[in-house]
């Protein structure tokens, strides 16, 4: 089992959570992005850098991929994809998306896409990274491995 990270949008504080959790389980641990990534040194954590692009880094992770991995992302049809590979996906806030739920947030991604299309004002984008934020993917990112860390 590897770690995919949809690294452009993941905030820093949760690639430090992820880092931790690479040396602390052995599991690897990738983050791809468009461009140059500082990690820390460490045979579990490796970057990769894809052309700039519209869902380049995206698509670069739907095709690695495999059944039973992990991808850290904010991008609902990302986590999409990767739930149809039978691949798991969590948010940097801590959202586990499942086969049970990703339909329905698609289909309320997709009404906000059309709502704000049409000129409907929908608010300033999500609220900033916070302390409860940072523990629930904390929380969340350790059941998992505890779950299917064995898998590694």
């Amino acid at each position: 089992m590897k770690i995919w990270v949809d690294a452009d949008a993941c905030p820093v504080v949760a690639r430090d959570i992820l880092y931790r959790a690479a040396d602390r389980t052995g599991t690897q641990v990738v983050l791809v992005a468009n461009q140059p990534l500082s990690t820390p040194y460490s045979k579990n954590i490796k970057s990769l850098q894809v052309p700039k692009g519209f869902d380049v880094a995206d698509d670069e992770i739907v095709k690695r991929v495999e059944a039973g991995d992990l991808v850290i992302t904010s991008d609902i049809p990302l986590a999409a994809e990767v739930i149809a590979k039978d691949a798991h996906a969590l948010s940097p806030r801590g959202e586990l998306h499942t086969k049970e739920n990703i339909g329905a947030k698609l289909n309320m991604r997709d009404f906000m896409d059309t709502m704000r299309s049409s000129g409907v004002e929908m608010g300033g984008g999500p609220d900033a990274y916070s302390q409860r934020d940072k523990q629930a993917f904390a929380n969340n990112l350790d059941r998992f491995l505890t779950r299917y860390g064995n898998d590694c």
